[in-house]
Parts: C-alpha cells; sequence; structure tokens
C-alpha cells in the first residue's frame, strides 16, 4: 500500500476505462474471488492503521463489487474485535458471485446486516463507504443520495473504497450527492478525478494498493507529485545566459499585478527583466526591486527587445492590453499569455486567428487560464469546463497549438501529442489577490532561463509542470487555514527551491 504524497516521484493515472481493462485482465489471472479478499484485507488494514483505538465500524455498501469489498472488509474488521454494522442498499440475488460470498462471510463473522437506512449515522469510530467506487453511470438520487448524505454527517473518520462514491473517476466531477471521504483507499490504479476538481475535496488523502497485481496499461495522464528542480547555473555563467523577460500589463489601477509578475520572473531566475507597463500614468520604478527595468511601449517602440525575450502578457492588462497584443502575438519568441490577454483574445477573431498562427509556426507559448477564461475562449461555460476538465485543456491545446495550464484544484498541464499532466500540490491558500499573476511571472522567469533546453512542447510542458508544482508546495508549507499573500508567495516559493536544492542527493 502506497500514501500518495509529495514524498512520491511522477505516477501514472488511469481513467475508468483503462482501470477497467486493468481489473479484467487481473480477475482472469486470480482464482475466483480472489480480488475482492485483497481489496476487503487492505481496507481493513488500513481502517485499523487509522483508528487502532476503533471499537465501532459503520459501513455502507452498494450492489456491486464495491459493495462486496466492503462486506469482505467488514467480516475481518468484525473478526478483529470491533463492532461492525453494515447497511447494504442490495438485493442478494443481484449481487455477483463474489459480491455474496463475502456477504456470507460477514454474516458468518457476526456482522450486523442491516437494509433500512437509519437516520442519523450511528455511533463509530471508522466509517466506510463502499456505495459505488467506479459504478457512477449517472447524479446519485433517492436511496444511493441519502446514504451519502447520512454518512457525510457522521463525526467518526471517513474512509472511501476506491473512489467517493458519486464522484466521477475521470474529471473529478460530482454530478449530484457525493462522499465527503478523509481517506481514500483506490484499487488497482490511480484515477484522475482523485486529484482535481472536485477530487481533492472529496477524496482527501489518497492511498493505492495494486492488490499484487502489476499494472499493465499505459496511462492516461501523469500525476505531478512534488517539484523538480530547476535546470543547473555553472560558475561561468553570467545574467545574460538566464534570458531575458518582458512583463506586458498593469492598466490602470492593476499595476500591482505586473510588478508581482515581474518581481516572480526575476526571483525564478531570468537574468533581466523589463516592465511595460499599460496605464501612462503609473511609476515606471518599484522601490522595493530596483533591479527590475522599465521600458514603456515595448510593443510599439522596441520590437528588438520583443524578438529576443520571453515575453508575460496579460497580468492586471485590463482592456488596455489588446493594444500591445497584435504586436506581442507576431513577434515575441516565448510566450506566457495570462488573464485580460487570454479575455481580449476570446473576444477579438483577429487575435484568436494571430494566437492559432503561433501554434501552426510551433513558438513557444503557454496559456494559463483559470475556468472562466478557458470557457471565454472555448465558447462554453465555467460549468461545462469543470464538467470536463480534461477535455477543455485538450481543445484548447488542438485549437491553439499551445501548452496549456488549465488552473484551479488539481491543475491540469496539456502539451501538443503528450499526455496531460495533473499538479497534486497546492491549497486554498492560493485563493488569494495575485497568485495567478506570480505564476505566470514564474512561468516566463523559468521558460527564459531553461533556454534552448526547452526544444520540444514536451520539454516545455514539463517545466510548466514542475512551476505548477513548486507554486502549490509553497502553499503546503503556508498551510490552508489562512489565505497566501502573493507577495510572500514568492519568497515561499525561493525559500522551497532552496529547501528542495539541499535535500536533493548530489547529481
Amino acid at each position: 500500500m502506497q500514501k500518495i504524497d509529495s514524498a512520491c516521484a511522477r505516477l501514472p493515472l488511469h481513467d475508468a476505462a483503462a482501470t477497467r481493462r486493468v481489473e479484467a485482465r487481473a480477475l482472469a489471472r486470480s482464482p475466483a474471488g480472489a480480488l475482492m479478499t485483497r481489496a476487503g484485507l487492505a481496507t481493513a488494514k488500513l481502517a485499523l492503521a487509522l483508528r487502532p483505538d476503533a471499537k465501532r465500524a459503520w459501513v455502507i455498501a452498494g450492489p456491486g463489487n464495491n459493495g462486496g469489498d466492503g462486506l469482505d472488509a467488514a467480516a475481518r474488521l468484525q473478526a478483529n474485535g470491533v463492532d461492525v454494522t453494515v447497511h447494504l442498499l442490495a438485493d442478494a440475488q443481484r449481487q455477483s458471485a463474489d459480491a455474496r460470498a463475502a456477504r456470507q462471510r460477514a454474516q458468518d463473522a457476526g456482522v450486523r446486516l442491516l437494509d433500512a437506512l437509519p437516520d442519523a449515522p450511528p455511533a463509530c469510530d471508522i466509517a466506510i463507504d463502499a456505495l459505488l467506487g467506479l459504478g457512477l453511470t449517472r447524479a446519485p438520487e433517492g436511496e444511493l443520495a441519502a446514504a451519502m448524505a447520512t454518512f457525510n454527517a457522521t463525526r467518526a473518520t471517513r474512509l472511501a473504497i476506491d473512489l467517493p462514491s458519486g464522484l466521477d473517476a475521470d474529471q473529478g466531477a460530482t454530478p449530484g450527492h457525493a462522499v465527503r471521504a478523509q481517506h481514500t483507499l483506490t484499487m488497482l490504479t490511480l484515477k484522475p478525478g482523485l486529484f482535481t476538481a472536485q477530487g481533492r475535496d472529496h477524496a482527501g488523502q489518497v492511498w493505492l494498493d495494486a492488490l499484487g497485481n502489476d499494472v499493465d496499461e499505459p496511462p492516461t495522464a501523469w500525476l505531478a507529485t512534488a517539484p523538480a528542480e530547476p535546470p543547473p547555473r555553472h560558475h561561468a555563467q553570467h545574467k545574460g545566459s538566464f534570458g531575458d523577460v518582458v512583463v506586458v500589463g498593469g492598466a490602470p489601477g492593476m499595476v500591482g499585478a505586473a510588478w508581482l509578475a515581474a518581481c516572480a520572473a526575476l526571483a525564478a531566475g531570468a537574468g533581466r527583466v523589463y516592465v511595460s507597463l499599460l496605464d501612462p500614468d503609473a511609476t515606471t520604478w518599484l522601490a522595493t526591486r530596483p533591479e527590475l527595468m522599465a521600458r514603456q511601449r515595448v510593443w510599439a517602440d522596441h520590437p528588438s527587445l520583443l524578438r529576443a525575450s520571453t515575453v508575460v502578457c496579460g497580468c492586471g492588462g485590463g482592456a488596455a492590453v489588446r493594444q500591445a497584443l497584435p504586436a506581442v502575438l507576431a513577434l515575441a519568441p516565448r510566450l506566457v499569455l495570462d488573464a485580460d490577454a487570454l479575455n481580449a483574445i476570446a473576444d477579438d477573431e483577429a487575435l484568436r486567428h494571430a494566437l492559432r498562427q503561433r501554434g501552426r509556426r510551433g513558438v513557444a507559448t503557454v496559456l494559463t487560464p483559470h475556468p472562466l477564461e478557458a470557457g471565454r475562449l472555448l465558447g462554453r461555460g465555467a460549468v461545462h469546463v469543470q464538467a470536463d476538465r480534461f477535455g477543455t485543456a485538450q481543445a484548447l491545446v488542438e485549437t491553439f497549438g499551445a501548452v496549456v495550464v488549465l488552473k484551479g484544484s488539481g491543475t491540469l498541464i496539456a502539451a501538443p501529442s503528450a499526455l496531460p499532466w495533473v499538479n497534486a500540490s497546492g491549497n486554498a491558500a492560493l485563493a488569494s489577490p495575485g497568485t495567478g499573476d506570480v505564476l505566470a511571472g514564474w512561468l516566463g522567469g523559468e521558460i527564459a532561463a531553461s533556454g534552448a533546453a526547452l526544444t520540444s512542447p514536451d520539454a516545455l510542458q514539463q517545466r510548466c509542470a514542475a512551476v505548477v508544482a513548486r507554486h502549490g508546495a509553497a502553499a503546503d508549507r503556508h498551510g490552508e487555514r489562512t489565505p497566501l499573500r502573493a507577495a510572500a508567495l514568492i519568497d515561499a516559493m525561493i525559500d522551497a527551491m532552496v529547501d528542495g536544492s539541499r535535500d536533493a542527493p548530489p547529481a
């Protein structure tokens, strides 16, 4: 059994279809009922590890094999001296042979099997969700929905088997009621939905047990659990070795966004950082960061600088960013488009065409939309985006030929001809003004500093995934109870990077 946390390396994710193929091969290679007994044993072991003091356990079990896993776990817990009650929402005649056998084992062990749902959760130390697993086909209703609501009301430690019931395995969406677990023991494979959209809130801490099987199925995505280290810096290098970044943004009332992005780009390793503000009346010098340089109207007056730099465009850009975008899209060899730059492109077909042309030319471009911005670019609503995050990210990749960082819980990083990455770090401390500007600026800084190493969309995607993981890791170090101020986030990312370098083994 493996705890999924920042100590893990890159991990493969498998969607529901791939997992069912893995399961079918595992069943074909195993004696009848063996897979279910392994799942029940793994569940009981984890339940006792989480609550070694447990005297009472409550299991809600459904009609499928997920319910059978719960029944087998109940029998094992009862045999270990735990008083177990199972509320079984299943017709015995419609259960599989393996599930019926697990039911009989539970009865023989002395487990109380009840079919009427209680009005309130029974007193217990640990509660186990074995209702649906991969069996979600539509929004739960009626008795299933009521069972989930009752389960969520318990004050006991809540453990879900395979998936929190009601959570979509592929997208992390919750089309209706869903179990909110504190721990999830997922079987055979890691499912993408556990780590994006609503998944992390509903799954809690994820554990994996392959049940003794080798997963001989190509992944459908990758999970980024820890930030990779930035490229090494050599003694003979100088500031010109690490590239230039130009930040274009900061419309009236939003100048701080551009300065945040610029500070982040410098902290990320860019050799020189220029700021071109869209507010003509704003100061062109940041007293706390005199090492940043100003270039007014860079899109009109300094085209050679645009041609030589990594450009971060849109941070606090407002409507004024439109004036800069034609030149930026045409000239920047490496470009990060964020916030208002994306909104302007969504509203202007000429700009959309220019962005598509960059994709056709194979010019390095990164889009960093949140769900609402992603929806605007594709002409769909944010609800649609959240219900199909992987499909949305892929649609943006195919439409614009860019690397896409679709922000949110479980940020997705997608690229042409590559599997998507899901970021496992971060928390609600990042729900703070300016943290997205820091991410965009840091991306620009690392892209500039990486230089010739980013020779393909795949390499650019992996560098973006590393930055997103570091951004989230800084929030994890801060904790989720209080917001993380954007300026403090930059320092936290530096600290995380320095500490990570100290802990890393010698090259």
